[in-house]
């Protein structure tokens, strides 16, 4: 636990602000960690393809709530958008095509589709190459220093990895001989993110965004592999400490009762956000047997821990009783490194606070990776 507090920047830019008194700055990275909010770009021709990267990157099934209908149904010139019906600012926006003909008017398509209010852009084709108005688009995003761009050659079937290589080595030649210098194209089969170049595209995309919305955006995708519930976890127990920090303030008032119903209703919203991004809702669970033809009883069985199952104001109460009954026994090294100064006299309710919402996570992200497991097998 001591290593993820450490690699964390988020984390010291928050203990800077409650050194220096900032619980305003706290409380609102706080907020905006609950929220999420992301806005995602996917400008490219529309197919199946395309249709599919939406779905998949929102955890949908075709024909549910929220989920992409099939592009015949979508006029070509509008700018749609996909609210995730779990994560309400995780917002995903299919762009209409970029067209193909000359001369192609960059700024104003760019004007037209708001190209650069989103936090990131996949500039997605499923040609061999990108079609010539991508390549002028990302040139010209570029010169206005716009750099979470990915070129995404949206691929289907099951093609051997040799003709999937020659694909990206055509495309790379191409964005070279047309002055894109060090040229990056990731392979992405739309029906499973799992597999191909999208982990790197994420772990990428982690590296070039804000921390605030490198964080919405780990908080916000569907549990697709291991890894991401590992980061999904470091994500929510920065939010954790920063909760705590707060607690440990309001509890330095002597007005125990109210910071405890405080205590209490961060750590259900924590909790149940928790609980909607490791997709351990029935909903998600279902969802998943559905795509991976497997019992979605047996899946289910896999939640060992009560929040796993549902999020209650009964159980996360009694969690925090508990661990301010064990607070005395926590690691001396881990309050004296994550505990700010001014909250050190207050150090019993950050502690309990901490230590609660983070076992509680820890169990969590352990029954979401017995379920990947069961289900990926």
């Amino acid at each position: 636990m001591v290593d993820v507090y450490k690699g964390l920047n988020l984390l010291e830019s928050l203990k800077d602000s409650m050194e220096s008194n900032k619980l305003s700055e706290v409380k609102e990275a706080v907020e905006d960690l609950l929220i999420s909010r992301i806005n995602l770009a996917i400008a490219g021709d529309r197919g199946e393809e395309k249709t599919s990267f939406i779905n998949s990157l929102h955890g949908l099934c075709p024909g549910e709530e929220g989920a992409a209908p099939s592009s015949s149904a979508v006029d070509s010139e509008d700018v749609t958008c996909y609210v995730n019906p779990k994560h309400t600012d995780y917002r995903l926006w299919d762009l209409p095509p970029v067209p193909d003909s000359a001369p192609f008017d960059c700024d104003n398509y760019m004007d037209r589709v708001k190209f650069l209010r989103y936090n990131a852009v996949f500039m997605a084709f499923t040609q061999t190459t990108p079609p010539p108005g991508v390549v002028d688009l990302f040139l010209r995003t570029r010169t206005l220093q716009q750099q979470t761009l990915y070129l995404t050659l949206l691929v289907s079937g099951n093609n051997e990895d040799r003709y999937l290589e020659a694909k990206r080595k055509a495309s790379v030649e191409m964005l070279a001989s047309r002055g894109v210098t060090q040229p990056k194209v990731y392979l992405v089969r739309p029906s499973a993110l799992e597999t191909l170049d999208f982990p790197t595209l994420l772990e990428d995309m982690i590296k070039d965004l804000p921390e605030i919305r490198s964080y919405a955006l780990l908080m916000a995708l569907p549990t697709l592999t291991a890894a991401l519930v590992s980061q999904k976890k470091e994500a929510f127990k920065a939010l954790v400490w920063a909760a705590a920090s707060l607690s440990g303030g309001m509890s330095a008032i002597p007005v125990p009762f109210v910071a405890s119903m405080v205590d209490t209703s961060v750590a259900v919203r924590i909790l149940s956000k928790a609980q909607l991004s490791l997709c351990l809702d029935d909903a998600s669970v279902e969802r998943l047997a559905r795509q991976r033809g497997a019992e979605a009883a047996t899946l289910k069985a896999l939640r060992t821990c009560t929040l796993s199952v549902e999020v209650t104001k009964g159980e996360v109460k009694s969690r925090l009783a508990a661990a301010e009954r064990d607070s005395s026994t926590l690691s001396s090294k881990l309050m004296q490194m994550a505990i700010p100064t001014h909250a050190r006299s207050a150090g019993r309710s950050f502690s309990a606070m901490l230590h609660a919402l983070n076992s509680a996570i820890d169990d969590m992200a352990a029954d979401a990776e017995k379920i990947l497991a069961s289900a990926f097998k």
